[in-house]
């Protein structure tokens, strides 16, 4: 049953991963869809289908987003169709493997930085324009965990994904007081085929991937709340994202160098290190939302203070969870849970300093933070 008949949801990159899973989601609600890619006989395929199963019209618009004026020449289409996009979602990007200042070429990169900046950049603003005059709209853009950390041997993709992310927030904020929301939904590394495409399929990062299914279903449900940002899966990753504002730079890029190395059979020290990190980042996770939450509880009212404690029983079940993970983890050895200690007692010292004018902000500012 089509339920959002006069719902129309744009998605570029729509022929795979990510954007082909959002597009079945959007398509089950019953918005109709324009599916942008490079691939129409993909596209007349999700479309047939989704007519199929859920009634949904579909217009296919073929098109390779890294072009000049792309953006432009799939606005045009849309108005000339006379379809009033109601939500945009900005899938579609590239990376490229390779240490910049010798293995990377420069074409492949300008294309890159065409397809994920200019493009994503130019989409959004005029269809963003219409959504203005309407007073109405929801766009998404797609971001990554790495937005928020250094990535050597993909540092131009990282660079191009910390600028989605910069320029989502402040379209958060100039459109505050509107009917509109722009969501950056920051994905960890996904089984999609990205890493394929970006020559870093055999590197340690694709050991341990996240679900495609998973990360739109997290992100759809958080997207059509209006909420600024989705962090998708695991609770690791919602830690990475909260240790990586407080983490050292170096730290950070030394991890994420590590984790795009080649798959090479690591050093069972290495292993250490890696769970140690791991466990590091949650532990402080933990302790750093603990201290929002006494701080907001402090703040607050009566009514609110309820609130606090029981977001307060949500964060130590979570914990017992992730310490009783932990404790399991003394099977295969000490030194991990040694290791992530360290690494937690470091970066709670770090994070003490971001923390110690909480006390001056409003329980909202706090709870948005966290």
């Amino acid at each position: 049953m089509n339920t959002q008949e006069s719902k129309t949801a744009l998605i570029t990159g729509a022929s795979s991963g990510i954007g082909q899973e959002l597009a079945k989601l959007f398509a089950k609600d019953g918005y109709n869809l324009v599916l942008v890619a490079r691939s129409t006989d993909k596209l007349n395929e999700l479309g047939a289908q989704f007519w199929d199963e859920y009634g949904v019209e579909t217009t296919v618009i073929t098109k390779d987003l890294s072009e000049e004026n792309a953006a432009q020449d799939v606005y045009n289409q849309v108005k000339d169709k006379n379809i009033r996009v109601d939500i945009l979602v900005n899938d579609a990007g590239v990376g490229l493997y390779g240490k910049f200042a010798t293995e990377t070429d420069w074409e492949r990169e300008k294309s890159l930085i065409h397809l994920n900046v200019l493009t994503t950049t130019l989409m959004t603003k005029l269809f963003l324009k219409d959504m203005v005059e309407r007073n109405e709209g929801k766009i998404l853009n797609l971001a990554s965990l790495v937005s928020v950390t250094p990535m050597p041997l993909m540092a131009v993709y990282g660079a191009t994904k910390a600028y989605i992310n910069n320029f989502t927030q402040s379209l958060i904020n100039e459109l505050k007081g509107t009917n509109i929301s722009v969501t950056a939904l920051m994905p960890n590394a996904t089984d999609t085929d990205f890493f394929n495409k970006a020559g870093a399929a055999n590197t340690k990062v694709t050991e341990n991937l996240d679900d495609p299914a998973v990360v739109a279903k997290d992100a759809y449900n958080a997207f059509i709340k209006g909420a600024h940002k989705v962090v998708p899966g695991s609770f690791a990753n919602k830690a990475l994202e909260v240790v990586s504002y407080i983490t050292p730079q170096e730290t950070l890029a030394e991890r994420m160098r590590k984790s795009m190395e080649p798959k090479d059979e690591p050093k069972t020290e290495e292993k250490n290190n890696t769970a140690a990190w791991t466990w590091g980042i949650s532990l402080a996770a933990v302790v750093l939302a603990g201290a929002a939450l006494a701080v907001l509880y402090t703040n607050s009212s009566e009514y609110d203070k309820l609130r606090y404690r029981y977001k307060a029983r949500k964060l130590k079940s979570g914990a017992d969870d992730m310490f009783g993970d932990v404790k399991e983890s003394l099977l295969t050895g000490l030194d991990n849970l040694k290791g992530a200690v360290s690494t937690a007692k470091e970066v709670v010292a770090k994070a003490k300093e971001t923390f110690a004018d909480a006390v001056a902000k409003t329980p909202s500012e706090v709870e948005e933070a966290v």
